[in-house]
């Protein structure tokens, strides 16, 4: 059965926050708003949610999952930040950013890129996400809401109860949502690399 809750974006309704980190920490999937799109949501490792994600989106075994924290304290724990990459952090969070960074021992090795050891971490600026990653107490393992039938991600959920309905436990209506994705910034190298430009306004020159 999937649920359909209707949760304020700017002033979120902490029972509702409530009954979506039971059902992470059940190891059951969700849909939730970001500050770049709708995105599908899970507990850090659980594998068959990770399957499931694949499933919905027809993806292969090597697409790349990113983890989504509440602040740099908790990303740093997934990820090595050395002074240049937390000066970047810092700059640019909470935002439509996913930074690429070398993994620590607490990523699951299937999260990681094959080889690199690497790992896309990001901190959205949406209240809603926010709330429940304070209630839930831990990163969520995240992927962009694309679905094979359509050209691109959903900008209003009303529709996505129809069409996952039995497929994920929780859809988060937060109303309309912006369809622009992160800017993707690679920060294992001396200096960063844009590896993909989206929404922010990170400067090029």
């Amino acid at each position: 059965m999937t649920r359909r809750l209707e949760i304020h974006p700017e002033n979120p309704q902490r029972r509702q926050i409530r009954q979506v980190a039971e059902s992470l920490r059940a190891g059951e999937l969700i849909v939730y708003p970001t500050d770049s799109c709708y995105a599908f949501g899970c507990a850090v490792g659980d594998k068959a949610s990770m399957e499931a994600i694949r499933r919905l989106r027809q993806a292969g075994p090597g697409h790349n999952f990113t983890l989504v924290c509440r602040d740099l304290s908790e990303l740093s724990v997934y990820a090595r930040v050395d002074n240049a990459a937390y000066r970047m952090l810092k700059a640019y969070t909470p935002g439509p950013y996913t930074f690429i960074l070398e993994a620590t021992r607490e990523v699951p090795r299937r999260l990681m890129v094959p080889k690199r050891r690497t790992i896309g971490l990001r901190i959205p600026d949406h209240r809603v996400v926010q709330a429940l990653l304070e209630e839930y107490g831990e990163p969520l393992m995240s992927c962009t809401l694309m679905l094979p039938e359509l050209e691109e991600p959903p900008v209003e959920p009303y529709d996505l109860q129809d069409r996952l309905k039995g497929r994920v436990a929780v859809i988060i209506d937060s109303g309309f949502c912006r369809n622009v994705p992160t800017t993707v910034l690679d920060l294992t190298p001396p200096v960063p690399e844009v590896r993909r430009l989206g929404g922010g306004a990170y400067p090029l020159a």
